[in-house]
């Protein structure tokens, strides 16, 4: 936790040029997460009857303070790591093509609907049971 500390106050890039996509991924939805949280701090200051300039200004010095802890968090030398290694990952992967992936995607919903159909025979045929034999 120290040496995340230390890492607030710094300003430099750590391995700048490496992991960069899977970094800006994880900022932006870190930021995301944060932006709800604001907007959810900013509706509860309205509702409790703050005035305008708090509701302004509190929000927005959270949201200024996350955003730099979460692109410092981004830049902590673990963590980076752990993402230069993620990225370096996902580019071993072989991606199936855009027709392999229609394809599949197609039997998967089929399967599903057709499991729901099934289901629903099953459901229709309990209901016919228990409704001869109870009456």
């Amino acid at each position: 936790m120290a040496a995340y500390i230390q890492e607030l106050v710094r300003s430099g890039l750590y391995k700048k040029s490496q992991g960069r996509n899977a970094r800006q991924v994880t900022l932006v939805s870190i930021l995301v997460v944060v932006a709800a949280g604001v907007w959810s701090l900013r509706e509860w200051m309205l509702s409790e009857g703050f005035a305008t300039t708090p509701t302004t200004v509190v929000p927005l010095v959270v949201l200024a303070a996350c955003a730099w802890a979460a692109f410092r968090l981004i830049q902590y030398p673990k963590f980076a790591d752990f993402l230069i290694s993620v990225e370096a990952e996902m580019n071993k992967v072989s991606w199936p093509s855009q027709g392999e992936l229609i394809r599949a995607s197609f039997v998967v919903i089929a399967v599903i609907f057709f499991l729901a159909a099934l289901l629903l025979g099953y459901d229709a045929l309990w209901k016919t049971i228990f409704g001869a034999l109870l009456g």
